[in-house]
């Protein structure tokens, strides 16, 4: 099946909303701890640890990412890789911190600077997703 037509289906967006400690262990799972990852699957943070593997290019990741209500995670990685439609559905529905992690995991000097304002954690994510 073609790989681009998986992702034009329709899926209901899960909201995305984790403490600090769950952002800084994501961080660390992106970083490569295999623990920490491991957790995060086990304990009601599936998409973050799958979103670890979707990072590198694990095609079954990204499936699952798109089917399971994250394909703005999967924007997210697309748009770290510079895909402008992925920054642009992004925009278009206001995903704008997720926005600005893509381009600054893409090297966009003004996305980093916006997030060490709005939110210096998701910049250290997206720091960390650069180094992918």
């Amino acid at each position: 099946m073609n790989n681009r037509s998986e992702y034009k289906k329709t899926t209901t967006l899960k909201e995305l909303t984790y403490s600090p400690k769950i952002l800084i262990a994501w961080k660390q799972a992106i970083a490569g701890d295999k623990r920490i990852r491991k957790w995060l699957t086990e304990n009601g943070y599936k998409e973050l640890g799958i979103f670890c593997y979707a990072l590198k290019n694990d095609f079954k990741a990204k499936e699952w990412l798109f089917k399971n209500g994250y394909p703005h995670l999967l924007a997210l990685i697309n748009a770290a890789e510079g895909d402008q439609k992925a920054l642009l559905w992004l925009s278009n529905l206001k995903f704008e911190l997720l926005f600005h992690m893509g381009k600054a995991a893409d090297s966009y000097i003004e996305s980093k600077k916006f997030l060490q304002l709005k939110d210096p954690l998701l910049l250290a994510i997206s720091l960390e997703m650069e180094k992918v």
